[in-house]
């Protein structure tokens, strides 16, 4: 069983996911957050924060986060500049659900990201399909052997050890930051005993897994340990880098929906058979 709260004054943030035994949302003080408005630079505090419609590039980590939403019932909805986004969140046997019905002119395009910051000791792994086709970003590009490609927004590789570095470890620090995107729908994260599975299904649209490993390595000059596990609608960080594939589009209803299930039972997902694989460029 888990329990979320959220924060709808603040920019709709997940502030707690807990289960019988621990609390899994990360977090860090930084009041300067209370009074974040849209257009400012993202303040991390940690949670789970509603990435729309970017993560990276502007406005930084989106237009939600830094806006105040407003709940009817069980449903929480935040006005943007180009789009409206509903969450409602209800609990299930094992977890929790959260659907989501975004609003907009048909054809607007958009990453979305739950961006969740684990508290995860140094033992933790991530586990998704052997195999998947797995972005690495430009960050990095100082861990790989090979130099990276000049001009190249992504490099493609293999989960769990794309061009040979171990993603799926998730500790101990070591002094390094980078960010993933893995084309799965679903990562079932192993901490000691403990497991918690995030899954995102959305009809007609791109769906991945983002990870963010910061063992200690960012923000300069004073890091900090932040482990990210984003189930995203898309496949790129910066909606500015998206191809054609890599974004969510809203149909000609003005509407997309999607699912976001999070249990803290086992889920570990198969490895694909290579038919089932859709290599990225």
């Amino acid at each position: 069983m888990l329990t979320i709260t959220t924060d709808a004054e603040h920019g709709g943030r997940w502030t707690s996911l807990r289960s019988p035994s621990r609390e899994w949302l990360w977090h860090r003080p930084a009041p300067e957050r209370d009074k974040a408005a849209p257009g400012d630079v993202f303040v991390d505090v940690g949670g789970l924060e509603e990435c729309i419609p970017t993560v990276r590039g502007l406005p930084d980590h989106g237009d939600a986060w830094s806006r105040p939403w407003t709940r009817t019932g069980d449903t929480e909805r935040v006005q943007g500049d180009s789009f409206t986004l509903a969450r409602s969140i209800r609990p299930t046997a094992d977890g929790v659900r959260a659907d989501y019905t975004l609003t907009a002119e048909p054809g607007f395009r958009f990453v979305w990201a739950a961006h969740a910051l684990l508290d995860l000791s140094g033992n933790a792994i991530a586990r998704m399909p052997d195999g998947a086709a797995t972005r690495l970003f430009p960050e990095a590009a100082p861990l790989l052997v090979e130099p990276w490609p000049t001009g190249a927004p992504w490099i493609t590789g293999r989960w769990p050890t794309p061009l040979g570095l171990p993603l799926h470890r998730l500790g101990p620090d070591d002094g390094t930051a980078v960010g993933a995107v893995v084309d799965t729908p679903l990562c079932c994260v192993h901490d000691d005993h403990d497991r918690l599975a995030l899954e995102v299904r959305a009809d007609g649209q791109p769906v991945s897994i983002a990870l963010w490993r910061n063992l200690a390595g960012y923000p300069q000059p004073h890091p900090y340990r932040s482990i990210g596990v984003e189930p995203m609608l898309g496949r790129v960080f910066d909606l500015a880098d998206a191809g054609p594939d890599d974004a969510a589009c809203v149909p000609p209803s003005g509407e997309v929906r999607w699912r976001l299930t999070i249990t803290g039972a086992c889920r570990c997902p198969a490895t694909p058979a290579p038919k089932e694989h859709r290599p990225w460029t």
